[in-house]
């Protein structure tokens, strides 16, 4: 689950590195469509993971909140977990991931975070083609798709498929270099709707150990 989580944490940094008007002026997928004019997102979602033969390894659910530039909070949770599961928020300072079954936390720089995937800082200027290979797919299953190829051959997922209808991110699907796939079904979306700044910072609960140092 840990693995999955670096690789969600790449997918929505591809999603949070574009400023407003940051595409190409050439550029036209239902990506660069999708973050045109987008300050803030959030939506729950259903994950399903199978292997490389397509066996399923695991299925959970949890919510997605993006603020551009720079934060967002993943909170995912495997089925059954209860109140387990782990969350990744990234501050704009820090990325802190926080494993709730083990009762530990993981803070690093985002510089130095980032320095780990194949992800670009979030610097808010830089472009997702400069880090990305950016293409739209075929449509099918009633969604626009965009393909989304990392240019560096040591990112943490092999190809990243990105499902729109219209403006609103329905699917995401991610494979790694070993052929295993995380689906991610987004429902009850909200755009550019206030988002409590509570949501995008965090602070370790009382008890809980914490690996790092953050920034302040």
């Amino acid at each position: 689950m840990i693995r999955l989580m670096r690789r969600l944490a790449c997918a929505a940094l591809i999603l949070l590195a574009v400023t407003a008007g940051a595409a190409t002026p050439a550029a036209d997928t239902a990506l660069d469509r999708y973050l045109d004019g987008l300050t803030t997102w959030s939506a729950t979602l259903t994950e399903s993971v199978v292997d490389a033969r397509g066996k399923s390894v695991g299925q959970g659910s949890g919510s997605l909140t993006i603020v551009r530039p720079g934060k967002f909070r993943w909170d995912l949770a495997p089925r059954g977990a209860g109140q387990g599961g782990q969350l990744l928020v990234a501050d704009g300072r820090n990325l802190w991931f926080f494993d709730r079954d083990l009762e530990q936390v993981t803070v690093k720089p985002i510089d130095a975070a980032l320095s780990q995937t194949p992800a670009m800082l979030l610097s808010g200027t830089a472009r997702v083609r400069d880090a990305f290979e950016v293409s739209a797919a075929s449509r099918s299953d009633g969604l626009d798709w965009v393909k989304v190829v990392p240019h560096q051959k040591d990112a943490d997922f092999r190809v990243a498929r990105f499902g729109f209808l219209g403006t609103d991110l329905r699917r995401m699907v991610l494979e790694d270099k070993l052929g295993q796939k995380a689906t991610l079904s987004f429902e009850s979306s909200q755009r550019n709707r206030p988002v409590d700044p509570a949501q995008v910072n965090f602070t370790a609960p009382p008890g809980v150990d914490v690996i790092g140092t953050p920034l302040k």
